[in-house]
C-alpha cells in the first residue's frame, strides 16, 4: 500500500504550559456541567451533532481508502519483492509490505494524535514522507515492464498505482489542518501565500526566513513589521538627509533589525538599558545598605555575645571559688570528724588498757589483803602460841616450832604483800607505757591513714582490726559490744565494721608500729 504523509501544524507561537493547563481545566469543568448526552457528542471545537456525524463519515471514508490503497498494493508489493528484491520467500515479502505499510498508518496516528493534543511533533512528516516515497516506488517499478521500454500504457499504469495512495495522503493532511484550526481557534495559522513566492521569490524568502529565525507567528505581522521598517528608514531619510547623518539611537531600529526586533523595540532600547542600569545601581546600592546593616548586626552580635562570654567567665569564676568554697569548708569537717573518731577511738582504747591496769591493780590489791590477811592469821596464830606456850610448858618446844611456823609465814606474807606492791607498781608504771604507746601507735595510725587518703569508714575498719590483734588475732574474741560502745552505732553495724575488719587483717594488714 501507499505511504501516508501528514504535514505540520501551521507555525505560530506555543502557548505557554500554564495556558494549555487553564484550557485543559476550563474544557473539565465546562464538561463537568454539561448534560451527559452532550458530553458524549462534544468536541474541543464545540462542533454540532450534524457536524460530528458529518466528521465521523469523513474518518471512516479516509479508513475505507486506507483499506482499499492496502487491498490494491499488497499482493502486487509483495510479489515484486519476492521476484525482484531477493525475499526468499513470498511470506518475508507480504511481512515486509505489512510491516512498511502497518508503520506508515502507526506514524499519521500518532501524528494526528498529537496534533489533537496540541502537542505536535513537527519531524515526524519526514519518515512518514520517506516510507510514502519508498512505497510509491514499489508501486511503480511492480507495474513495470520486465523487457523492453516503456510505453504509454506502462506509464499509465505506474501512475496508477500511485493514486490512491497520492488520494489518502491528500485527505490526511486535510484531515491533519482541520484538526490544527479546531483545536488552535485562538492563533489560526498563517502562511505566506503561495502567490508571493511566483510574484517575488528573493524577498519572500527573506520574509519567510525572518519569519522563522525570529518566531514571527503570522504573514500579516511580518509583512507590517518590514513595512514599518521601511517607513522608519525613509523618514530618517527625510529628517537628516541621510541614515548615517542619524544619530546613533536613531539608527537602532536599522541596526537591531537582523536580529528580529520591531522599531519600537528598537528604539525602546536606550530607556530599558537605562532602566535595567538604573535597577542594576539600585540593586548595588541596596546590596551595599543590607551588607552595612548585617555588618552591623554582626559586629553587634558580636559584642553582645563577648559580653555574655564575659559574664558567663564570671559567672563559672564566682561557682568555682563558691565549690572551693564549699570543698575547703567539706574537707575541713571531714578532717574534724576524723581526728574526733580518732581521738575517741584513742580514749577507747585508753579506757581498755585502764580497765585492764584497774584490773590488774585490783588483783595486785587483793593479793595484799589476802597477804595481810594471812599476816593477820599468822599474828593471830603467834597469839595463840604465845598464850598456848604460856599455858603448857609441855607444849613449848611445838609452840616454838608454831612460832618458827608463823614467823615464817609472817615473812613470806610480808614477801607476798611487797611483791603485790612492786607488781601493782609495775603494773601502773606498764599501763603508763602502754597509753604512751597506744598513742603513739595511733599518731602513726592516722598519719599513714592520711597519706592513703582513707575514708572515715575505712578508718573505723582499720581501728577495730587493731582492736582484734589487741584481743588476740581473732576476729570472735572482739565482743560486738565492743565495737558499739567505741563507735557508738548499731549491732548491725558494729558486725559489718568486724566483719570488713577481719577481711583487712585476712588481706595483710598490719598497724604501723
Amino acid at each position: 500500500m501507499s505511504t501516508f504523509a501528514s504535514l505540520p501544524l501551521a507555525a505560530q507561537s506555543p502557548r505557554a504550559a500554564s495556558d494549555a493547563a487553564a484550557a485543559a481545566s476550563d474544557a473539565r469543568s465546562a464538561a463537568s456541567d454539561a448534560p451527559r448526552s452532550a458530553r458524549r457528542w462534544a468536541l474541543p471545537a464545540g462542533l454540532t451533532r450534524a457536524q460530528t456525524v458529518t466528521a465521523a463519515a469523513i474518518v471512516g471514508a479516509a479508513l475505507a481508502l486506507a483499506g482499499i490503497g492496502l487491498y490494491l498494493s499488497f499482493e502486487h508489493v509483495a510479489v515484486f519483492a519476492h521476484e525482484r528484491l531477493g525475499f526468499a520467500t513470498l511470506g518475508k515479502a507480504r511481512l515486509f509490505t505489512v510491516g512498511v505499510d502497518v508503520g506508515i498508518l502507526v506514524l499519521i496516528a500518532l501524528d494526528l494524535l498529537m496534533a489533537w493534543l496540541r502537542r505536535p511533533i513537527g519531524w515526524v512528516r519526514f519518515p512518514v514522507w520517506l516510507l510514502t516515497g519508498a512505497t510509491l516506488v514499489l508501486n511503480a517499478a511492480s507495474a513495470a515492464p520486465t523487457a523492453g521500454a516503456w510505453t504509454t500504457v506502462d506509464y499509465v499504469a505506474a501512475f496508477a498505482h500511485g493514486i490512491v495512495p497520492v488520494l489518502f495522503i491528500a485527505v490526511v493532511e486535510i484531515g491533519k489542518t482541520a484538526i490544527d484550526r479546531v483545536v488552535r481557534q485562538a492563533a489560526p495559522a498563517e502562511g505566506v501565500p503561495l502567490h508571493r513566492w511566483f510574484l517575488s521569490p528573493v524577498p519572500t524568502f527573506t520574509l519567510w526566513r525572518r519569519m522563522k529565525l525570529w518566531a514571527v507567528g503570522s504573514y500579516a505581522a511580518a509583512v507590517e513589521r518590514d513595512k514599518e521598517l521601511r517607513v522608519y528608514r525613509v523618514m530618517l531619510e527625510r529628517q537628516h538627509g541621510s541614515v548615517r547623518k542619524a544619530p546613533s539611537d536613531a539608527r537602532l531600529p536599522l541596526t537591531m533589525a537582523r536580529y528580529g526586533l520591531s522599531v519600537d523595540e528598537a528604539l525602546a532600547l536606550p530607556q530599558e538599558a537605562e532602566a535595567r542600569e538604573q535597577a542594576r545601581l539600585e540593586a548595588e546600592e541596596d546590596t551595599r545598605a543590607a551588607e552595612e546593616k548585617r555588618r552591623a548586626e554582626r559586629t553587634a552580635q558580636a559584642e553582645i555575645a563577648r559580653l555574655r562570654a564575659a559574664g558567663d567567665v564570671q559567672s563559672a569564676r564566682a561557682q568555682v571559688s563558691a565549690a572551693t568554697s564549699r570543698a575547703e569548708v567539706e574537707a575541713a569537717a571531714a578532717v574534724a570528724a576524723a581526728e574526733r573518731a580518732a581521738t575517741a577511738d584513742t580514749e577507747a582504747q585508753q579506757s581498755a588498757t585502764a580497765a585492764r591496769a584497774d584490773a590488774e591493780r585490783a588483783a595486785a590489791e587483793q593479793a595484799a589483803a589476802e597477804a595481810r590477811r594471812r599476816a593477820a592469821e599468822a599474828d593471830k596464830a603467834e597469839a595463840e602460841a604465845r598464850r598456848d606456850t604460856a599455858e603448857a610448858a609441855a607444849t613449848a618446844t611445838e609452840a616454838e616450832r608454831r612460832a618458827a611456823a608463823a614467823d615464817a609465814e609472817r615473812a613470806a606474807a610480808e614477801q607476798a604483800a611487797a611483791e603485790a606492791r612492786r607488781d601493782a607498781a609495775e603494773a601502773d608504771r606498764a599501763e603508763a607505757e602502754a597509753r604512751r604507746d597506744t598513742a603513739e601507735a595511733e599518731r602513726r595510725v592516722v598519719e599513714a591513714e592520711d597519706e592513703l587518703a582513707l575514708s572515715s569508714r575505712d578508718r573505723k575498719i582499720r581501728r577495730v582490726a587493731r582492736m582484734i590483734l589487741a584481743a588476740g588475732g581473732s576476729a570472735e574474741n572482739l565482743p560486738l559490744d565492743a565495737v558499739m560502745a567505741a563507735y557508738s552505732v548499731s549491732q548491725t553495724t558494729a558486725s559489718e565494721y568486724r566483719t570488713a575488719a577481719a577481711e583487712v587483717l585476712a588481706h595483710g594488714y598490719t598497724p604501723v608500729s
